[in-house]
């Protein structure tokens, strides 16, 4: 199996790929790095995981109205060696996302 280094919401992803299938990989994830960039610029919504799973179900519903079935690629870890090292959380972020999501949660609208 293939590895491909990707970017998506620049942060980088080492994805496993079957021989042959890199132009649809990358095709998937110019979609949900567009999907994601759409609901990060729309700026309701900053936090990484919120984003990712809105972008996930936008896309999800779309495959679904197609009838098409939904594939589940392999995601291969990225050595610890390539992944900063984080001290703990930040208290003023988590104070931060939690203000934002006392905001956001009100409008039940995903987007």
């Amino acid at each position: 199996m293939k590895q491909l280094e990707v970017q998506i919401l620049g942060q980088s992803y080492l994805l496993g790929c079957p021989e042959g299938g890199e132009s649809r990989l990358l095709d998937a994830v110019e979609r949900v790095d567009t999907a994601m960039c759409k609901i990060r610029d729309a700026g309701k919504v900053k936090a990484r995981d919120r984003i990712a799973v809105l972008a996930a179900l936008n896309l999800a519903f779309d495959v679904a109205d197609r009838g098409a079935p939904i594939a589940t690629p392999q995601i291969v870890p990225v050595p610890a060696s390539a992944v900063p090292v984080k001290t703990g959380p930040d208290p003023r972020l988590a104070a931060l996302i939690a203000r934002m999501d006392a905001a956001l949660s009100g409008d039940g609208q995903l987007l």
